[in-house]
């Protein structure tokens, strides 16, 4: 089986804040968009919580949170993984990202969200350890997973959870 591999970052380089996945499902590998899959929270949840709305193009919805100094990125570049379960990656070929040069080109991201808990992990497992201190501030806060495989929760109680993203995008304007 070939490794699925994950997209590049969407971001500005005045980005305060970066939300991530762990690997994009095969719906969003097809169509090479983040969150693709129809039944996929995300977006309906960032309309909800940043007012972007869902019926823009793909492109116009990050430059929106592109605006909104919030990059997107997953946590590993590839992996080896049957179907779209975060549980089925095969752990032995898993390869992240460049978090170092990333944070390099983008001095300002004080915040690291995770959508969900498979995110969380692999930041630990696999990022943390290769990388160098981060600043002093730096937050990192998971969230409830917009997959549709995380139906233990209602659309509604995760937006809920995700205004934290509103209040670092507003808090960031006020820095302007």
């Amino acid at each position: 089986m070939l490794p699925v591999r994950s997209f590049p970052p969407s971001a500005s380089p005045d980005a305060v804040a970066l939300i991530l996945g762990s690997m994009p499902g095969e719906a969003s590998l097809r169509a090479q968009q983040y969150y693709a899959h129809p039944r996929n929270g995300f977006w309906p949840i960032l309309e909800q919580v940043l007012a972007i709305p869902r019926e823009l193009s793909y492109e116009e919805r990050l430059l929106e949170l592109r605006k909104k100094r919030i990059a997107l990125w997953d946590v590993l570049a590839s992996c080896v993984r049957p179907g779209s379960l975060d549980s089925d990656i095969r752990e032995s070929t898993v390869v992240p990202n460049d978090f170092v040069s990333f944070f390099a080109e983008h001095l300002l991201v004080r915040t690291v969200f995770f959508n969900g808990a498979k995110a969380e992990q692999a930041w630990k497992k696999y990022v943390v350890p290769m990388s160098p201190a981060l600043p002093d501030g730096f937050r990192c806060i998971r969230l409830p997973s917009t997959s549709p495989a995380h139906a233990g929760m209602s659309l509604h109680r995760k937006a809920e959870a995700w205004k934290v993203v509103r209040h670092e995008a507003v808090d960031s304007e006020k820095e302007d």
